[in-house]
């Protein structure tokens, strides 16, 4: 049910309700109406685009809503964010508290989704001592590949040897690099469009991340890993029918970085 209701005595019948709503199942009639219910994307444009709060919908009451417009960041501090951001590879040796982590998950999980599905999984690992023991597990079930002959050809199996030896010769781990924390997105394999959702949800939480100063790597390194070793996803208690998008470590960084790198400029195919 979508609890839709109407108040007669704020509604102005402006219709912006039904000319936001993307699936275009809001009729006007004296008020605004959903004849059909399972068509509704659950997107809550109708909600948000009243100018006067006089609808609700999925139990969002707009009298217990924010009523007062935040100060959004300005074009150049957006831009600063963007140009400053740097993979980090190197960070401090504590845990995050958990509810700046839970902070973060909850703003990012207001990323756009096809469809509005909503069905992206945030598994994060949320102390340094459960990394260093996935560490652990990982290089060994690598080490033991790598012995048997059993690591993929091409690319991957370049990379993930030197992952190995790195582990042997120098006991470092270029896969988790010593952060206190893991991000993996997935969303089921049915979804409509899982792998864009899981992307879309992790860069909207590096940026987030940024923002409060933090580091984040998008680790590949990881996600080769997990594809020659299905057993660290079920370790992860990622559901199997799930794909997964990407893995991103983050904490505090222990590296500072005094300037950015310049980029561009931009490969532009302009049209019009």
């Amino acid at each position: 049910m979508l609890q839709f209701h109407v108040d007669e005595t704020l509604c102005v019948r402006c219709g912006d309700c039904a000319a936001d709503c993307p699936a275009g199942i809001i009729v006007l009639n004296d008020l605004p109406e959903i004849p059909d219910e399972e068509r509704c994307y659950r997107c809550l444009h109708c909600y948000a685009v009243c100018p006067t709060g006089a609808l609700s919908i999925l139990g969002n009451d707009p009298a217990q809503a924010e009523t007062e417009v935040p100060e959004l960041p300005s074009p150049a501090q957006m831009g600063n964010l963007i140009r400053w951001r740097r993979s980090v590879r190197s960070y401090q040796d504590e845990n995050l508290p958990p509810e700046l982590i839970d902070e973060l998950l909850d703003t990012a999980c207001h990323a756009p989704t096809g469809v509005n599905a909503r069905d992206v999984l945030f598994t994060v690992v949320r102390s340094k001592e459960f990394m260093a023991s996935f560490s652990r597990e990982i290089m060994a079930r690598l080490s033991e590949l790598e012995e048997s002959g059993k690591l993929p050809g091409g690319l991957a199996g370049q990379y993930l040897a030197f992952v190995v030896s790195a582990w042997r010769t120098q006991e470092r781990d270029v896969i988790l690099r010593g952060a206190p924390h893991l991000l993996v997105t997935s969303a089921p394999k049915g979804a409509p469009c899982p792998v864009q959702d899981t992307h879309v949800a992790l860069a909207t939480f590096e940026l987030l991340a940024s923002s409060h100063g933090l580091g984040t790597l998008w680790d590949g390194l990881l996600m080769m890993a997990l594809s020659v070793c299905p057993d660290l996803v079920e370790r992860l208690g990622i559901p199997a029918d799930h794909t997964i998008g990407y893995a991103m470590l983050f904490g505090k960084p222990a590296v500072q970085y005094h300037r950015p790198a310049r980029r561009g400029p931009a490969k532009v195919n302009m049209l019009g």
